[in-house]
């Protein structure tokens, strides 16, 4: 199973979302970076993910989720009324994929991203490289247990 770090504002989409129906799984979609699409399409049932808040008060990865459906056309690339609407992209050949994930669970404390920055050994993460602002990146076993490791 792979593992990954997605990136969202708490205010679209948070751990808590996920948490108030962990039974149910929500669609990550809305993506519009290729290299970001790219790392979904990737992505299969099983893998886990941490959730990693942005854009808000409190930065840093606050909880786990599962993807429980692998990459499929994002539906909201076809809709007109979606600020997510790409007019370029048709059902036939279709440019943005979304992935369905589930709660697993919420951390006890959020990691932050100077605390990340600090970590011997996520030298190669992007999140912590100067300048990447991509939302989805993949995270390597080495990498994931040294992050868990912050909470435990």
């Amino acid at each position: 199973m792979a593992k990954w770090l997605v990136k969202t504002e708490p205010s679209e989409c948070s751990i808590d979302d996920f948490a108030r129906d962990p039974g149910t799984a929500i669609p990550w979609d809305g993506v519009r970076n290729y290299q970001a699409r790219n790392f979904l399409k990737e992505m299969a049932e099983g893998d886990e993910v941490f959730i990693y808040h942005s854009s808000c008060k409190h930065i840093g990865i606050a909880g786990i989720v599962r993807v429980t459906r692998s990459a499929y056309p994002d539906p909201k690339q076809f809709e007109t009324n979606s600020p997510y609407h790409d007019p370029k992209s048709n059902p036939d050949t279709p440019r943005w994929q979304a992935v369905d994930m589930q709660f697993e669970e919420k951390l006890p404390t959020l990691i932050s991203l100077d605390q990340l920055k600090s970590l011997t050994g996520l030298e190669e993460l992007p999140l912590v490289r100067k300048g990447s602002r991509l939302s989805v990146m993949p995270v390597s076993d080495d990498q994931w247990r040294l992050i868990l490791a912050q909470v435990e």
